[in-house]
C-alpha cells in the first residue's frame, strides 16, 4: 500500500517533490537540531490522489491517526483534550513557494469545552478566546466556504463599538462574544454548525488544503510563475506554539540578508503578542526586527545564530518564520528567500567571496530576466499617480515625453530638443524615423512581436503596445482613454514598458548604473561590479556565440560594446526607407529594363556605404546580410489613401496627380490578400531582375573597400524565405556570378558564405536538401512560429492570446518563448538533417527568441552555434548562454 504520511524526522530538503517545500525544510531544520515544533507531513502524492478522485486516498486516514498518536505521546496530551488541549496547525506547502495562494488553519483542537481548559492551563482567558476565534474564523472561511469579509466585518463592528484601534484592545469577554458571532455566521451561511470534534477539524482542514491547490488564485499564480498544475501540495501538521500569549511572546519574519539590496545582516519584522498570520496579513503594524533585540535579547541572539546556521547550510539567502512563546524561540519555516534582481547579483557574488559557493553556482543563481531589469531605467513608482491606460509591456524601461501622433512631428520636436512619445494606432516601416526620435512608443494595437515592439526592442526603446483602452485619432492629434479623458498632442505622458502602465504627466526616473557600465565598460562598486563578474564568467563557460541584429553602423558599434561577436541579421529593407524610398518607387514603376537599372544603380552606392560602415564597426567578426525580404508594396504609399486622394480630385473637377495615378496602378497590380505569404524574400529576387545583383554587388564592393583599408571584413549573404532547394540554387548562382565579377573588376577575390533563413516549415522538413546549397542556416523563428501555428503575429496577440493564457492553452506567448514541441521540433529536424548533409553547416537563430532566456537554453540544447538578438539584449543572451552551458554540464553529470 502507498505511503502518504511522513514524520519530520523522516525527511529532508532533498524530498521537496514529495514533502513540499515547507515540509522538506522543516524536516531539514529538525535534522540540524534547531528548535522546530514536532509534526508530520501529508505528501503531495496524497494530494494528487485526492484531486484525481475527489476522495481521501485509501489508508491515508489511518496513517494520519498513527502519526497524530505519536505527536500526542510526545506532547503528553491528546488533541483537543478538555483540561490541557494539544492544538495543531495545518498548513499548505507545495514544491515551489506560492505565498498566500493556498490555505492555513491554526489552533485546530479547540472547542467550547477545551477553550476553557486552555484558559486555565495558560493562565490567560483572553489568549484562549483569541485562539478560539482565530480557529473559527480560519476554519469557517477555509473549510466551510464562508466569505472572509463577513468575519472581518464582525471584527470591525466590535472594535468600533469598543473604541478599540486593533484586536489587542479587545478583552476576553469581547473575544468570547466574537466566537459566538462567528459561529452564528457559519450556521447562517452554511446551514451547519462549527464542528466540536477535533478529529473532524483536522481531517477536513487537510482536505481543504488539498482543494485549495485548484483555487482560482492558486491557478492564476502558477500560470504567472510557470509552475506545473500537476504537482499538488503537501500538508504540514505541526504542534502549535503561541505568539499571542502576551508581551513576552510574538511572531516574526526574518531574512538572513536584505532581500532588496543583498546587504548582509538580519532583516525583517516582528509583532509582539501575535500569531504568524498577523505579521503577513498586516492587521497590525509590525516593528523592525531589531526591536526584538531590545524586547527579548536572548531570543534575538538565538534567532541570529540560527539564521547564520541556516544560511551557511543552504548557502543562500534564507527567509525564516519564527514564534517566541513566553521567551522561548521556535523556528516555524525556512526557505530560500525571494529577492530583487539587484540583490540576486549582489548575494551570489558575495557568497563566492565568502567561499560558500563557486563561480558556476553564482552564475546559475542569477538570470537574464534579472539582468534586463537592471539595465533599463525605472520610474519612481512612489511618485507616480493613477494609471491612465494599460497595454502590453512590449519593450522594458521607462520614458517620459510629449505625445505626438506622426513620425514627422516626432522628428521635428526631437530635433528641437524636446523628448517625445510616438503614439500610433499601429506602426509601419514609415514610422521608423519617428521611433528613432522618440523616447517611447505607444500603440493602440499589436502585441509583443508587432512591428512597434520588435523595432523598439531592437533600438532599446520603451514600448507599450495593444493599449485597447485608447482610441488614437491621428488626424485630430489626440487619443482618448476609456473614461473619456483626452490627451492632446504635446501633453506629457510617462510610459512604463516593464509593466504596460501609462501615466499622465512626468514620473521621475531612476537611472540604471548597470546600463552605464555596459555602455562604457567602466566598472564600479555594488551591483555593477557583481554584474561584471557574472558576465565575465558566463563568457568563459558558454558555448553559444552571441551576435546582434543590427542595420546601421551605430547599432553595430553599440552591439560590439555590449559584447556581440558579430551580426547575425542585417535587414537591408531598413536601408530603403526615408529619402531612398523614391528610388525604390522608381525601380517599381520602371517601364523598361534601362529605367529599372538606373534606379538600382542609384541605390547601389547608398547600400555600399551602409555595408562598409557596418563591416568597419564589426571588423573581424561575421556580418550576415539578409537580402531584401518584405513585399515591394510596403515601399509604396497606402492603397486606400491614394484612391481617396484621386477620387477627391475627380469629385472636385480637378485632374488627378499623374504620379499618384501611376502609383495606384502599381499598388493595385501588386496587391495581395496575404502579402506576408506572397511575393517576398527569395521570390522577389527571382522575379525582379537586378535586385539580388545590386545588393550582392554592394556587399562585395564594401568587402573590397574594407579589405584595401586594412580591415578584416567577414560578410555573409543570407537568402530569406526559401522553401525549396531550387530557389536557393538559383539565388546562389546569381550571388556567385556577381562576387566573381567584383573580384575580377577589383583584383581582390571576394568570398561571402551563402546561407538561408529557415522560416518555413517546408524548409525545416527538407533541410537535408537545402543544406546541399546552404553554407549556414539561420532560423527566423518569428516567421517560423507564425507559419507553423498559422498565426498572424500582428493580430493574434491582442485578439485572443490573453484568453489562451488564462485557459492554459499557452504558458507563454509562442512569439515570446519558443514553442519547443512544435517549432522546436522543426528546429531539431533541420539541424540534424542539415548537418547530416553538410557536416560543417553553421546554425544560428536571428528571430526575437534569440534574446529570450528560456529559448536560449533550448537553442543550446539543440546544438546551434549562435544566437542573434537586438543589441540591448546581447548582455542578457551572454549570461543565459553561460547558464545554459552549466545546465547542460549538470545534466550530463547526472546521466
Amino acid at each position: 500500500m502507498a505511503r502518504y504520511v511522513y514524520d519530520f524526522r523522516d525527511g529532508g530538503r532533498d524530498l521537496a517533490d514529495l514533502l513540499g517545500g515547507k515540509g522538506a525544510n522543516l524536516a531539514e531544520m529538525t535534522r540540524l537540531g534547531l528548535p522546530v515544533p514536532p509534526g508530520f507531513i501529508v505528501s503531495t502524492e496524497a494530494c494528487r490522489a485526492f484531486l484525481a478522485t475527489g476522495e481521501e486516498p485509501e489508508g491515508m486516514s489511518a496513517e494520519v491517526s498513527r502519526h497524530l498518536s505519536a505527536l500526542e505521546t510526545g506532547a503528553g496530551r491528546p488533541l483537543g483534550q478538555r483540561d490541557d488541549p494539544l492544538l495543531v496547525s495545518v498548513r499548505s506547502g507545495a514544491r515551489f513557494s506560492m505565498p498566500g495562494m493556498m490555505e492555513t488553519v491554526l489552533d485546530i483542537g479547540l472547542d467550547d469545552d477545551s477553550v476553557l481548559g486552555l484558559a486555565k492551563v495558560s493562565g490567560s482567558e483572553r489568549f484562549a478566546w483569541d485562539s478560539y476565534r482565530r480557529l473559527v474564523q480560519m476554519y469557517g472561511s477555509t473549510v466551510m466556504g464562508v466569505d472572509p469579509a463577513l468575519f472581518d466585518e464582525a471584527m470591525t463592528q466590535l472594535k468600533d463599538a469598543r473604541g478599540a484601534p486593533d484586536d489587542l484592545h479587545l478583552d476576553a469577554s469581547d473575544l468570547a462574544w466574537l466566537v459566538g458571532t462567528y459561529k452564528n455566521l457559519i450556521r447562517d451561511e452554511t446551514g451547519r454548525d462549527f464542528p466540536q470534534s477535533p478529529a473532524e477539524q483536522l481531517q477536513q482542514a487537510i482536505l481543504a488544503v488539498f482543494r485549495s491547490w485548484n483555487a482560482e488564485r492558486a491557478v492564476l499564480y502558477r500560470r504567472r510563475e510557470h509552475i506545473p498544475d500537476d504537482l499538488g501540495t503537501a500538508v504540514t501538521v505541526q504542534r502549535m506554539v503561541f505568539g499571542n500569549l502576551g508581551p513576552d511572546s510574538g511572531s516574526g519574519v526574518a531574512f538572513t540578508r536584505d532581500p532588496a539590496t543583498g546587504r548582509p545582516g538580519l532583516y525583517g519584522d516582528y509583532l509582539p503578542n501575535a500569531q504568524g498570520e498577523d505579521v503577513v496579513s498586516g492587521v497590525r503594524d509590525a516593528v523592525p526586527l531589531a526591536e526584538l533585540e531590545r524586547l527579548d535579547p536572548h531570543s534575538y541572539r538565538q534567532l541570529r545564530d540560527h539564521a547564520q546556521t541556516l544560511e551557511r547550510h543552504y548557502r543562500d539567502l534564507c527567509d525564516i518564520e519564527f514564534t517566541v512563546e513566553r521567551g522561548t524561540l521556535w523556528m516555524l519555516q525556512t526557505r530560500v528567500g525571494k529577492r530583487t534582481a539587484e540583490a540576486a547579483f549582489a548575494i551570489a557574488t558575495e557568497l563566492v567571496r565568502e567561499g560558500l559557493i563557486g563561480s558556476d553556482e553564482c552564475l546559475a543563481r542569477v538570470s537574464g530576466d534579472g539582468l534586463a531589469r537592471l539595465m533599463f531605467p525605472r520610474f519612481d513608482t512612489a511618485a507616480a499617480g493613477e494609471t491612465l491606460v494599460r497595454g502590453v509591456p512590449a519593450s522594458p524601461g521607462a520614458a517620459v515625453g510629449a505625445a505626438v501622433f506622426d513620425s514627422a512631428e516626432a522628428v521635428r520636436r526631437a530635433a528641437a530638443g524636446e523628448e517625445v512619445v510616438l503614439v500610433r494606432e499601429e506602426t509601419t516601416p514609415d514610422d521608423l524615423p519617428g521611433m528613432v526620435a522618440a523616447q517611447a512608443v505607444l500603440t493602440g494595437r499589436g502585441g509583443k512581436t508587432s512591428h512597434a515592439a520588435v523595432v523598439a526592442r531592437g533600438m532599446g526603446k520603451v514600448c507599450v503596445c495593444g493599449a485597447q483602452d485608447i482610441t488614437v485619432d491621428a488626424e485630430a492629434r489626440r487619443f482618448t482613454a476609456r473614461d473619456g479623458s483626452a490627451v492632446e498632442e504635446g501633453t506629457v505622458i510617462s510610459v512604463d514598458g516593464s509593466t504596460g502602465d501609462v501615466y499622465l504627466g512626468a514620473v521621475p526616473l531612476v537611472a540604471s548604473a548597470t546600463m552605464r557600465y555596459l555602455e562604457s565598460g567602466e566598472r564600479a562598486d555594488g551591483v555593477v561590479s557583481a554584474v561584471a563578474r557574472v558576465l565575465d564568467h558566463a563568457d568563459a563557460v558558454r558555448r553559444l556565440e552571441v551576435r546582434a541584429n543590427a542595420d546601421t553602423p551605430e547599432d553595430a558599434a553599440r552591439a560590439r560594446r555590449f559584447g556581440a561577436q558579430g551580426i547575425g541579421l542585417c535587414r537591408t529593407e531598413h536601408m530603403f526607407l526615408g529619402e531612398r524610398r523614391k528610388l525604390v518607387e522608381e525601380m517599381i514603376l520602371a517601364r523598361t529594363d534601362a529605367d529599372r537599372d538606373r534606379a538600382l544603380a542609384a541605390l547601389l552606392p547608398l547600400q555600399r556605404r551602409d555595408f562598409t560602415g557596418i563591416l568597419e564597426a564589426m571588423d573581424g567578426f561575421p556580418v550576415t546580410v539578409r537580402l531584401l525580404d518584405p513585399p515591394l508594396h510596403e515601399f509604396l504609399p497606402d492603397r486606400t489613401d491614394l484612391a481617396v486622394r484621386i477620387a477627391a480630385a475627380k469629385a472636385t473637377g480637378r485632374q488627378p496627380d499623374a504620379h499618384q495615378v501611376e502609383l495606384l496602378a502599381a499598388v493595385n497590380r501588386m496587391h495581395e490578400e496575404n502579402p506576408m505569404l506572397g511575393l517576398r524574400g527569395v521570390r522577389l529576387g527571382l522575379v525582379v531582375p537586378g535586385l539580388v545583383a545590386m545588393q550582392v554587388r554592394a556587399i562585395a564592393e564594401a568587402v573590397v573597400e574594407r579589405t584595401r583599408a586594412g580591415g578584416s571584413p567577414h560578410a555573409e549573404i543570407m537568402v530569406p524565405l526559401v522553401g525549396a532547394v531550387e530557389e536557393l540554387r538559383l539565388a546562389r548562382e546569381e550571388v556567385a556570378r556577381v562576387l566573381a565579377e567584383v573580384g575580377a573588376e577589383t583584383g581582390t577575390p571576394v568570398h561571402c558564405p551563402v546561407g538561408t533563413m529557415i522560416e518555413l516549415p517546408r524548409a525545416a522538413l527538407t533541410a537535408g536538401r537545402i543544406a546541399e546549397e546552404a553554407e549556414f542556416f539561420s532560423f527566423g523563428t518569428n516567421d517560423l512560429t507564425q507559419t507553423t501555428w498559422g498565426f498572424s503575429r500582428d493580430d493574434v496577440e491582442a485578439a485572443f492570446f490573453s484568453a489562451y493564457l488564462d485557459k492554459g492553452v499557452f504558458t507563454a506567448s509562442p512569439f515570446e518563448t519558443l514553442d519547443r514541441e512544435g517549432v522546436g521540433r522543426l528546429v531539431h529536424i533541420a539541424v540534424e538533417e542539415g548537418r547530416a548533409a553538410r557536416t560543417d553547416l553553421e546554425t544560428g537563430v536571428c528571430g526575437e527568441h534569440g534574446g529570450d532566456p528560456g529559448s536560449i537554453h533550448f537553442f543550446h540544447e539543440a546544438g546551434l552555434d549562435y544566437v542573434s538578438c537586438s543589441p540591448f539584449r546581447v548582455p542578457v543572451a551572454r549570461l543565459e548562454a553561460g547558464r545554459a552551458a552549466l545546465a547542460d554540464m549538470d545534466a550530463s553529470d547526472s546521466r
